[in-house]
Formats: structure tokens, sequence, C-alpha cells
């Protein structure tokens, strides 16, 4: 990068910043029927917070597996509870009132529980 500050989730070119792309990547590993909240994600990368997460998905995570990240007390992503849902389903993910039904990730039994940094975020934690 040419050193110029960037402000917001947003690099100068409209690019994802340094943050955004660890976001994604943190994200891209969550295995299947396992999530982590917005905030779990924060705190792994040891910098932003878990409105900063929200912002970087809600602008770049249509590529990555999105359903994965849920808001605090394992209600699905705003917006796209419908979809997420399916996904659920089809991943077999723990629902709190059974997967039929169901309307909360089970965040007892669904939740990473051994998140591991990827290994091209290592380097750039608490920056």
């Amino acid at each position: 990068m040419t050193g110029t500050p960037r402000r917001g989730p947003d690099g100068p070119s409209g690019l994802p910043t340094e943050f955004a792309d660890d976001v994604l990547e943190v994200v891209d590993t969550i295995p299947e029927g396992m999530v982590l909240t917005y905030g779990d994600i924060a705190e792994l990368l040891g910098r932003g917070g878990p409105r900063a997460v929200g912002t970087v998905m809600a602008r770049y995570g249509s590529d990555v597996p999105w359903w994965r990240v849920v808001r605090a007390g394992g209600y699905f992503p705003q917006g796209h509870e419908e979809q997420a849902l399916a996904h659920y389903r089809e991943e077999g993910t723990a629902l709190v009132r059974g997967q039929i039904d169901g309307r909360r990730v089970d965040l007892a039994s669904a939740r990473w529980s051994e998140p591991r940094l990827p290994t091209a975020v290592e380097g750039h934690r608490g920056g």
C-alpha cells in the first residue's frame, strides 16, 4: 500500500482494508455446522469490535460463509434470516427449538470452541 492512513473499513481505493481481509479469512475457516459471533471474531483478531466486523460482513461477506457469523445470543444475520436458516438446516447447525422451527443458533452447541487465526492473519494481530 501507499502508506496512506485508512479510515473505516475501506482503503483509499474503496477496496477492503487489511482488517476486512482478516475478518473474511477468519469467516472462511469456520467449519460447517459451527458459528462465531461478530464479537468472537473481533476478539480473535485482537482489534475492531462487533460493529466493525458487521460492517465488513455487510460490505464484503457475500463470498464467504456469512451465515456462520451470528449476532450475540445466536440470532441470525439480520435481514437474511430465511437464507441463513436454509444453510443451518443443510449443515446441521444446532438451533434453539430444533432444526424445523428454530430461530436462533444454539451457541452452547454450535459456537466454534477452538477458533484459530489463519496463518495469513497471524502477522496482523493487534495491528
